[in-house]
């Protein structure tokens, strides 16, 4: 769920403005996984880029506040969301700790780096949503090291079914500051992408694990 439409709509508008967000629907990318997709998401462009960092952390500062209260601590989940989680933070006077995706080998073996206690509430940080499962494992951490998780908010999500229904398995609260349909609408009426693209766009939304097979 975004915070609101014109949240969705800036986020959407700046993403694109660096290049955090590329549109190729004629050149597919492949992602990690091995998913062929017309679209390519990297947050962490936004770090580079002190306007626009400053008012993702105000923005998600105000919202956390707003939807989950004040929590005690700021989680990142590793690596994406370390920078901006951080930034959120020391805006809000906060803690901060950081997940990894899986435990250290080495040393004290943790999988949550920082100082928590148990028993506080939490409030994660994530850059981007696809499937959700890396960040609800970040989330499993948190808990398994005594934390109330109060929700997760992330800069952008795809919005797949996958994703809308892993949270609501893992009964987590989920919010955006931007979204894939705002993302779109917005593309197309700035001339990012054609009418034509856009429906290619659309398709590989619905079925993102098998489009261009």
């Amino acid at each position: 769920m975004i915070f609101n439409i014109d949240t969705a709509k800036k986020t959407a508008e700046l993403l694109l403005q660096i290049n955090a967000i590329k549109l190729n629907p004629k050149n597919p990318f492949t992602w990690a996984s091995g998913w062929k997709s017309p679209i390519y998401c990297d947050n962490r462009i936004t770090l580079s880029f002190p306007p626009i960092r400053n008012y993702i952390r105000e923005e998600f500062s105000k919202h956390i506040e707003k939807e989950f209260g004040k929590p005690d601590v700021i989680a990142g989940v590793a690596t994406g969301a370390i920078g901006i989680g951080m930034l959120v933070a020391e805006y809000m006077g906060l803690p901060f700790v950081y997940v990894r995706p899986e435990p250290k080998k080495h040393g004290r073996q943790n999988q949550v780096e920082g100082f928590l206690q148990k028993g506080q509430n939490v409030v994660v940080v994530e850059d981007l949503i696809s499937t959700g499962n890396s960040s609800l494992m970040a989330v499993e951490a948190l808990k398994a090291a005594g934390a109330n998780v109060k929700g997760m908010v992330a800069i952008f999500t795809y919005g797949f079914d996958v994703s809308v229904e892993n949270f609501k398995k893992a009964n987590v609260t989920l919010h955006t500051l931007g979204n894939y349909e705002t993302l779109l609408d917005l593309a197309v009426s700035k001339k990012y992408i054609t009418e034509e693209e856009l429906d290619t766009l659309k398709d590989w939304s619905k079925s993102p694990s098998t489009w261009g097979q």
